[in-house]
């Protein structure tokens, strides 16, 4: 099983897309986002973790996604089934997704 690793020697691709939502939608957006991961977008070539984080005030989900490429990630943006997910997603909320690389970790 993989897991997410945040390490700037990882060669993956990292998406963190940064959702904006009423904090009476947010519990629904990230329980859309759950099920989209679970039912579809695990399943698309490439995939390799992804992690949702919601915010204290209800105002924002943030989903930290990890694949193996961007080209994987493209794939997830093209497949119609994942498409409709977050055309559902965007319906509760603005998104603005980003590829990221790892820079730096630090520890205590």
């Amino acid at each position: 099983m993989t897991t997410s690793t945040i390490d700037p020697a990882t060669t993956v691709t990292t998406l963190i897309n940064h959702f904006t939502v009423e904090p009476e939608r947010q519990a629904e957006l990230v329980a859309l986002l759950e099920k989209a991961t679970e039912d579809v977008i695990r399943h698309v070539p490439g995939f390799v973790s992804a992690n949702l984080h919601a915010s204290l005030d209800g105002t924002h989900v943030v989903n930290y996604a990890q694949w193996e490429s961007e080209e994987a990630l493209g794939g997830m943006w093209a497949d119609p089934a994942c498409r409709e997910h977050m055309d559902a997603a965007l319906a509760l909320a603005t998104a603005e997704p980003r590829l990221y690389r790892v820079a730096s970790v630090h520890h205590a």
